[in-house]
């Protein structure tokens, strides 16, 4: 997908923005979603994506934006997933002054959304402006999730027990689209904002493409394994938590294209006063994890 993580960077002149790489989509409110994907498996791989800007609106500083993010899931279905990423941007206000963001980050979690490790720094014009360590952990499926975060400062933080992770969320996704569901609302948790941030999210899952459908994209080496499998357009809605998902903006909408193995293409992200687009250029597939024989 695009993809099991969520990307955070600075827009100059501005607050922080969030670039959302995470699907948030769920199908309930506890571990039993994740349990009920098992059967779901995530392609390790890695993507790049070219970043351009698509669209500026009325008020918005930024005149130009061009950036590159790498992906990598590596993992399998039994010991867990490891997502890295690394996005780079730069960006040009109206006055024509330049500045690269660049965000480095990367996290594990267990199928079974018992355990998220996330770990995550952020460089502004190459000085180390933000720097975030944590772990929450869902010891007791009718409590609340146990998180503690130990940077940028030590803190211990609970969260509602329907909150999902990144990793759980894509098998979420991806287990609604194969049911056919068309709307789901979650709460996400990531290790965003110094680890204490959830956003209130609303998704949407369009027709689905019958497999062949990639071979009318843009060609892309290595993608030839994606001719063979269905996908569908995704489009996600962020909210503050606590947002009327009828009445509030979100503070940002992402959509793109969905392979039913977590791949992603045609990434398009629309924060209101500005848009960006995400292409991918590259795809290499990685061997999966080998699972530890039970002794």
């Amino acid at each position: 997908m695009f993809h099991s993580v969520h990307v955070r960077f600075d827009k100059p002149l501005c607050r922080n923005i969030v670039l959302a790489a995470t699907v948030v989509l769920a199908l309930g409110p506890s571990v039993a979603m994740a349990q009920s994907g098992q059967d779901i498996v995530l392609a390790p791989h890695r993507a790049v994506y070219e970043i351009e800007l698509a669209e500026t609106r009325g008020g918005s500083s930024i005149s130009n934006m061009t950036g590159r993010m790498v992906y990598e899931l590596t993992g399998s279905s039994c010991a867990g997933y490891t997502q890295s990423m690394r996005f780079v941007t730069r960006v040009s206000s109206q006055e024509g002054s330049p500045t690269i963001s660049d965000l480095r980050s990367s996290s594990w979690e267990d199928v079974l959304a018992k355990s998220f490790r996330f770990s995550s720094t952020q460089y502004k014009d190459s000085k180390l402006e933000d720097t975030t360590d944590g772990d929450a952990k869902r010891e007791d499926p009718k409590g609340d999730i146990k998180v503690e975060i130990t940077k940028p400062a030590k803190k211990e933080i609970s969260l509602k027990r329907n909150t999902y992770f990144p990793v759980q969320h894509s098998m979420a996704l991806l287990e609604a689209a194969r049911q056919g569901e068309r709307t789901f609302a979650a709460d996400l948790y990531d290790g965003s904002e110094k680890g204490e941030k959830v956003y209130s999210t609303m998704s949407f899952i369009g027709i689905p493409n019958a497999p062949g459908y990639n071979k009318t994209l843009k060609p892309v080496e290595n993608t030839g394994q994606l001719d063979k499998l269905k996908s569908w357009p995704v489009s996600i809605s962020y909210f503050e938590l606590g947002a009327d998902h009828k009445d509030s903006l979100p503070s940002y909408e992402l959509a793109f294209l969905y392979f039913e193995n977590g791949i992603s293409r045609q990434l398009f992200i629309d924060y209101g006063d500005f848009s960006v687009r995400g292409n991918l250029k590259s795809l290499t597939m990685l061997e999966p994890q080998r699972c530890q024989p039970v002794r």
